[in-house]
């Protein structure tokens, strides 16, 4: 796996490296030793899957608060997404500023999210899948959210938001 830091600061790109023959390809999507090199939380305790009939679907802004705070790895495994990731840690020199990747099933790229820091992603085609793994059990007590058009973020999506949650629209402004 090669590990690109996104200009957030323990929020990392991470590209597969194939190895193809006649057959097509292998590579590795998980390695616990290559993620605890880089300092990443390696603790994998859950998984899920996402799937978004309509193009336009938006979710997120997503985080757990203390003492359930969870990393995350993200891969979309069908049709494409805009995903973000906004730096909500205090103490961070990028607080309050966010990073977007591209996740498609053709480039099979993933993003690791740190604890402390919002996630969310808009669907670029129908039938979009994703596909997650977390370091943290979900928490309902401890889900959190900022809106997804708040001005203290100013993110830019590429499209226009089609579906969206009403919890997901209703976030109260950041502060």
């Amino acid at each position: 796996m090669i590990f690109r830091e996104t200009k957030l600061q323990g929020v990392f790109e991470i590209h597969l490296e194939p190895k193809s023959d006649a057959r097509g390809f292998f590579a590795r999507a998980w390695c616990q030793k290559e993620f605890e090199s880089k300092v990443l939380n390696p603790r994998l305790v859950q998984c899920s899957i996402s799937f978004n009939s309509r193009k336009g679907t938006l979710r997120g802004m997503h985080y757990q608060a203390q003492p359930y705070a969870e990393a995350k790895v993200v891969r979309c495994t069908r049709g494409a997404i805009f995903d973000v990731v906004i730096d909500l840690r205090p103490d961070s020199p990028t607080y309050k500023e966010w990073v977007s990747v591209a996740l498609t099933a053709t480039n099979r790229h993933m993003i690791y999210v740190p604890e402390g820091c919002a996630h969310g992603f808009l669907t670029l085609d129908d039938e979009s899948e994703i596909f997650y793994q977390m370091s943290e059990f979900y928490n309902p007590e401890s889900a959190r959210g900022v809106r997804w058009n708040d001005p203290a973020f100013q993110i830019a999506w590429p499209e226009k938001v089609e579906v969206i949650s009403e919890r997901d629209q209703s976030y109260p402004n950041f502060e």
